[in-house]
């Protein structure tokens, strides 16, 4: 075969691409071995948050006695499984996908694409079929993703434990549950399940909870979750696994044991980089870079955007990379990628949103920083709002303007947008005082936090 793209992986910034360049008229060949589409809308962003949704509701009904009278809630997983199979997923089936995108003019291969020299693709069919090779006139650009990490405990390999893949495929909650890993993936499943009626024991082996995000975060999310019956363990380091008769027994360092039913381990991610060929084009697959265009550094010819490019694995990401990667592929020019102001949300209750830099990560790059923090349950919106309205606004400041920002509260996600602009577009700190804040809202408790500044 011949064709002016190959793109090797379908996640949302591949698959994004290959749409786009089709519709532009140009001769595309996506290669996927599992579902178009990646992670995100089977395993990931949208069925997990659907779990999240549902987890919220129950938690506000329990809030209801105290703002709304008496309320009697009697939980069940019956709905949640069905609609992240039913809505969210289609029973993870990829046809509307793959519809999608051979209607704007792509060929969809099912199998194993892997380099084999400057713009070659050869690709192995899931079906067994004769490989089949492909030039590609302009380029491959290469959006493999991520699995889930299996970290180096005893006994792990041969249980059956989960990761967030069979977590979001469940149709029952376990009576007990062990998670390890407290990212956010662990923490939202954990926040999930609890609220659901399990058991359930959070191992993390650093001293915090979501290590990417402020300290004060990672506090104020251990209190939530304990409140929600949670056992939190942190600085807990798993040694080996046992399981027998239906139960897990996790043993950690300190010699304590963890029992469950299920044990969900959701501690990191590894990237798909093997078996991808990039030998042939001179490129080494434990140390990928790509420059500000997306172009493999040290392969002419390759585009490598998403999770592996190490911006984040978050599907924003992935598709503004693609964006960049399809322009410059068709030679239109336009931006080049800035990571400065990368926005991220945990979507526990409450939300943990952040963008830019940390306070320690500014402090390490020797930035002359200064930090403003306000709580946002004491704004006059916590105060109206009652039970749940907890969390901070805190702002990093350099120079004048913010590189870093943390929004932790409800709709702290959606809080962060305004952030997010101020990092992004370098406003400054003085601009940002002569705005209106709206009241009484959660997001006035910016402007409380900048006046921190000057405390």
């Amino acid at each position: 075969m011949d064709a002016d793209v190959v793109v090797i992986g379908t996640g949302p910034g591949g698959e994004s691409l290959a749409n786009k360049a089709a519709r532009a008229g140009l001769k595309v060949v996506a290669i996927e071995k599992h579902l178009v589409g990646g992670e995100c809308p089977y395993y990931g962003c949208i069925p997990s948050k659907m779990m999240v949704r549902a987890a919220d509701a129950l938690a506000e009904a329990h809030r209801a006695g105290q703002l709304a009278g008496d309320v009697t809630i009697t939980p069940s997983w019956a709905p949640v499984a069905k609609r992240v199979a039913e809505e969210a997923t289609a029973d993870w089936n990829d046809e509307a996908a793959v519809r999608r995108l051979e209607d704007a003019g792509a060929t969809v291969l099912r199998g194993t694409g892997r380099l084999d020299g400057p713009r070659r693709v050869v690709v192995t069919p899931s079906d067994g079929s004769a490989e089949v090779t492909i030039d590609a006139r302009v380029g491959v650009v290469l959006n493999p993703g991520t699995r889930p990490a299996a970290p180096p405990i005893t006994g792990l390999d041969g249980t059956p434990y989960w990761t967030n893949r069979e977590a979001l495929q469940t149709t029952t909650v376990p009576a007990e549950l062990i998670v390890v890993g407290g990212g956010p993936i662990g923490c939202e499943l954990t926040q999930v399940f609890a609220r659901f009626g399990s058991r359930v024991t959070l191992i993390q082996h650093g001293p915090r909870l979501l290590p990417g995000d402020e300290p004060e975060a990672g506090a104020l999310l251990e209190k939530v979750l304990v409140a929600d019956g949670v056992r939190v363990l942190t600085g807990a380091e798993p040694t080996e696994v046992q399981y027998a008769e239906g139960r897990f027994t996790l043993r950690l360092a300190d010699g304590e044991q963890v029992t469950g039913d299920r044990l969900l381990v959701a501690a990191g991610r590894t990237p798909n980089l093997d078996g991808l060929g990039l030998e042939s084009v001179g490129l080494d697959p434990s140390r990928i870079e790509v420059d500000d265009r997306m172009r493999a550094i040290g392969a002419d010819g390759v585009w490598i955007i998403g999770d592996v490019t190490g911006h984040g694995a978050f599907t924003h990401i992935s598709m503004y990379q693609s964006d960049i990667a399809l322009r410059d592929l068709q030679g239109a020019g336009g931006a080049p990628a800035y990571y400065h102001a990368v926005p991220h949300t945990t979507f526990t209750d409450p939300e943990v949103g952040g963008v830019g830099l940390t306070e320690e990560a500014a402090r390490k790059q020797g930035l002359p920083v200064r930090v403003g923090q306000a709580d946002l349950g004491a704004s006059s919106r916590g105060f109206t709002h009652g039970p749940g309205a907890v969390g901070f606004i805190k702002v990093v400041e350099a120079d004048g303007v913010l590189v870093g920002a943390s929004a932790v509260g409800p709709a702290g996600g959606e809080i962060l947008a305004v952030l997010t602009l101020a990092v992004h577009a370098r406003v400054p700190v003085e601009t940002l005082r002569t705005m209106i804040y709206a009241y009484p809202t959660f997001h006035r408790t910016i402007e409380t936090a900048l006046q921190d500044l000057d405390d």
